[in-house]
């Protein structure tokens, strides 16, 4: 397995790869609404605001996260985890916490030290997230699953309550995905 970062070259087969997997996760509807979302995401957020990384095997890609741009009260920087998509043929045998890693230690290696996600925490607790309260830092949207919101510092210093609104790239920024 070879971790590498995302470029607009991999644009057409990252995009086949969330919609077959939340196609065979889901259903075909919700293949598609994530395939567009990833659409959106490579196509209206700047290069600064969006890193992705891929997971390639036998130079195919198996597995992509996006981590972009997500606006703090406090002003620190910060991105979020969204979304994350691992080939069925290679789930289960720890592909997406190693190519969340990567991209967690990419993105320490750009000052970047405080990054949210939303989504299973039995999954993403097992590369260092944990569910962060609404009170502490609140998310863009309602959450369908508040216990789903999540985050970690990425320097071992606690995370500190923020008080004021949150901020998505535009491509997120949508309640059908919160």
């Amino acid at each position: 397995m070879k971790f590498s970062l995302f470029n607009s070259a991999y644009a057409q087969e990252v995009v086949e790869l969330f919609t077959k997997v939340f196609s065979a996760s889901e259903n075909e509807s919700e293949g598609k609404i994530i395939g567009n979302l990833v659409s959106n995401l490579i196509a209206t957020t700047e290069p600064e605001d969006l890193i992705g990384c891929i997971a390639t095997s036998n130079d195919h890609i198996v597995g992509c996260i996006f981590f972009s741009r997500f606006i703090v009260p406090n002003g620190e920087v910060a991105f979020i985890l969204s979304p994350v998509a691992i080939s069925t043929n290679v789930q289960g045998i720890g592909v997406g916490q190693e190519l969340i890693n990567y991209g967690l230690k990419h993105l320490k290696s750009l000052n970047v030290y405080l990054v949210f996600t939303y989504g299973d925490p039995s999954f993403y607790s097992k590369t260092g997230f944990n569910h962060i309260s609404e009170s502490v830092v609140k998310a863009p949207y309602e959450l369908s699953q508040p216990e789903g919101w999540l985050a970690q510092s990425l320097d071992g210093n606690s995370i500190k309550s923020m008080h004021g609104a949150t901020k998505c790239v535009e491509a997120l920024s949508d309640q059908k995905y919160w």
